[in-house]
């Protein structure tokens, strides 16, 4: 069962707004086992939408359509559809009588009746199957045409998801013979995918064809995605259990996870079932590792907080970093690094800590200590790490692949108490 996913609208494609909703409904349609041929992008033209359409019923079975359904002018998509499929806009009594409903809620006793450019709302192509939006005045529509499922949904993200959730996917796994999809991912850290790949070559061949693997690296990661497709869910669990096992034995202290979760989420479960905190003394990051821990919910558990130390001043005075060191050794330096993480231990008075110091640039870099040259450190109370890297010239990537170092790095210390 194949896919497509078109969204309509110019700001999407000015880059006005992100398009988070393929994203969202990609992965919906996946997990009842509808994989996703192709996302498109189309403005609001009538033509492109009427090729984008055509094109999609060539290669896909079911075909989701986000945008272009609000009052204005500029909204197009029902009218476009109506001539799509060759009928009339009729009015709808059932997403009239919801808009009036939406209406009255909002405005209470100041409610009189609805304009003309509100009552437009309910008029909808004549074939289609209304399915009413609980949250918004733009109903969604179902067509069954040429054996193919065509669905146009509000592009205001919460209302497409609440129609998605409630109607549209309970319609489409009773509507459809659908096959099991199984996912397993394993996520590692501190081994590139080249390396990866090489290492777990022969288990990959022996997959059978109805489990892929898929190779998904970002900046100090590598996620492992196991997917298996069939029609026999307890088989599909069992084979990719047995491969997901091979894997992780074979990969080792790479792994990080079992989960398809970020690297610092993982590093937080396994520190709140410990019962362990930790805390951060960020230089060049700063506070970008302390920001991805705190977006996670529970953080509290185990994030004391830390510093943010640009300065020399602040190095000494919050984390108790030497004046001689400072000036003896600079601000870039392991001596530096390891006054730092253990300062943050004694200080904040946590388990763990983390510390960073470096040169994120585009400048401030020197011969002996150019620019993407960082420190990091971990420790506990027995033991601090500290290592030296080489990123390169790019500021935001510099922050992001400290980060993620830093987080590595912890969690190969934590690895060494199970």
């Amino acid at each position: 069962m194949q896919a497509e996913i078109i969204t309509i609208g110019d700001e999407i494609l000015i880059g006005q707004i992100v398009d988070t909703n393929s994203a969202w409904i990609a992965q919906q349609l996946n997990a009842i086992g509808i994989r996703v041929k192709q996302i498109s992008s189309v403005s609001d033209d009538k033509s492109h939408i009427i090729a984008a359409l055509k094109e999609a019923h060539e290669r896909a079975n079911v075909i989701l359509i986000t945008g272009g359904l609000g009052p204005t002018k500029d909204d197009i998509t029902k009218k476009t559809l109506a001539d799509y499929f060759g009928v009339k806009l009729v009015q709808n009594a059932a997403a009239l009588a919801n808009v009036k409903a939406i209406f009255r809620r909002l405005r209470g006793n100041n409610f009189t009746e609805l304009l003309e450019v509100n009552k437009q709302q309910a008029l909808v192509p004549e074939n289609c199957e209304v399915i009413l939006n609980r949250n918004g005045t733009a109903p969604g529509m179902w067509f069954n045409y040429d054996d193919t499922i065509y669905m146009s949904m509000p592009g205001v993200p919460h209302e497409m998801m609440y129609m998605m959730e409630e109607q549209v996917l309970p319609k489409l796994k009773s509507s459809l013979k659908l096959p099991h999809i199984i996912h397993h991912t394993i996520l590692t850290a501190g081994e590139g995918e080249s390396y990866l790949a090489e290492k777990i070559a022969d288990i990959e061949d022996a997959l059978p064809p109805y489990i892929k693997l898929a190779y998904l690296p970002k900046l100090g990661q590598v996620r492992l995605r196991l997917s298996a497709y069939g029609d026999n869910e307890d088989f599909l669990k069992e084979k990719v259990n047995e491969f997901a096992v091979r894997i992780t034995e074979r990969v080792g202290k790479a792994v990080v996870s079992q989960e398809d979760i970020p690297l610092e989420k993982a590093i937080l479960d396994v520190m709140a079932d410990r019962g362990l905190t930790l805390s951060a003394a960020e230089s060049c990051t700063g506070g970008y590792i302390s920001h991805l821990i705190t977006q996670h919910p529970g953080s509290s558990k185990v994030f004391f907080g830390g510093a943010v130390s640009y300065s020399y001043e602040l190095k000494e005075s919050i984390l108790g970093v030497k004046n001689e060191t400072l000036w003896q050794h600079g601000a870039v330096s392991q001596e530096t690094v390891t006054e730092m993480v253990e300062g943050a231990l004694e200080n904040f008075k946590s388990d763990y800590a983390i510390a960073v110091t470096g040169i994120a640039g585009p400048d401030g870099g020197t011969t002996e200590k150019p620019v993407g040259t960082v420190w990091i450190g971990v420790a506990n109370k027995t033991k601090t790490v500290t290592k030296k890297f080489s990123f390169g010239n790019k500021r935001r990537q510099n922050i992001e692949r400290t980060a993620i170092a830093a987080l590595n790095m912890l969690n190969i210390l934590l690895n060494e108490l199970k």
